[in-house]
């Protein structure tokens, strides 16, 4: 894992601009990624926050520069990125083991010819990292949402990466569900070393989880701890009206995830 010194960050993203023809998605970005703990960013539908995550993954062209601190495992000079996505595209009735899933991305020979020792190994360790190691043989078609989440984080951590990249891992999931999953980011933080950074809807999940918050719409609003960001004058700052329980108009190329703004007060 990398090693973090204090007062280090993780990633730093400056002057960064994102354009799609002539919508401007992110706009003069300047943020920095603390190295390790949970860092969440919020912000409402459309403020390009799955677009951050692609721009840190070089997956969208951009201006400015995104820079990496640390000095990684084997050398490298650049972080080992894990996803997990939103959602996963699948034929459902593909006989596609869980197990088999997570082998895909490491070996090029098909399925049917076996699957690597290493493969497995990796993946089953990543399975029991999640407490999904029940999972391992079952169809990936028949799970559950819950289930799925599961699966997907383990995806993202079967190459052991630097960065977790998490992009709404918890939607879709109760209440009881989702403060499971959240519980188990907060364990996975502690052991691994790993800088996590989280996109989510649920601000209370976030007061409760996050060790740094960034707010964003289209440019970085508000960073900090938890306790500075959400407040309830910034939360009304940052969603306008939905704040005050207004619902977002759908967007079928936005975040599609309503955000949950109730507040724990003590």
């Amino acid at each position: 894992m990398s090693v973090c010194h204090d007062h280090e960050s993780a990633a730093e993203l400056r002057g960064v601009t994102v354009r799609f023809g002539a919508q401007t998605v992110l706009e003069n970005v300047n943020l920095k990624i603390p190295c390790q703990g949970v860092t969440a960013l919020v912000g409402p539908n459309g403020a390009g926050k799955s677009t951050l995550l692609s721009a840190l993954l070089n997956l969208v062209p951009y201006t400015g520069e995104i820079v990496y601190h640390n000095h990684y495992k084997n050398g490298r000079k650049a972080p080992l990125f894990g996803l997990a996505p939103q959602r996963l595209t699948f034929d459902a009735d593909a006989p596609v083991t869980v197990l088999e899933f997570l082998c895909l991305a490491d070996q090029r020979r098909p399925l049917w010819l076996g699957r690597r020792k290493d493969c497995v190994d990796r993946a089953r360790r990543a399975l029991e990292l999640t407490n999904a190691g029940r999972l391992a043989r079952r169809p990936i078609g028949v799970l559950s949402g819950g289930e799925l989440k599961r699966v997907l984080l383990a995806a993202a951590l079967r190459n052991d990466p630097d960065i977790l990249l998490l992009d709404e891992p918890a939607a879709g999931m109760d209440a009881q569900g989702e403060e499971v999953f959240c519980d188990l980011l907060d364990r996975l933080s502690a052991e691994r070393s790993v800088t996590v950074l989280w996109v989510s809807h649920d601000l209370s999940a976030v007061a409760r989880h996050a060790d740094y918050v960034i707010a964003l719409r289209r440019r970085v609003l508000l960073e900090g701890p938890p306790h500075e960001v959400l407040t309830p004058d910034a939360v009304t700052s940052l969603y306008g009206l939905m704040a005050i329980g207004q619902e977002p108009a759908h967007c079928d190329d936005c975040d599609d995830q309503k955000p949950h703004l109730h507040l724990d007060r003590d």
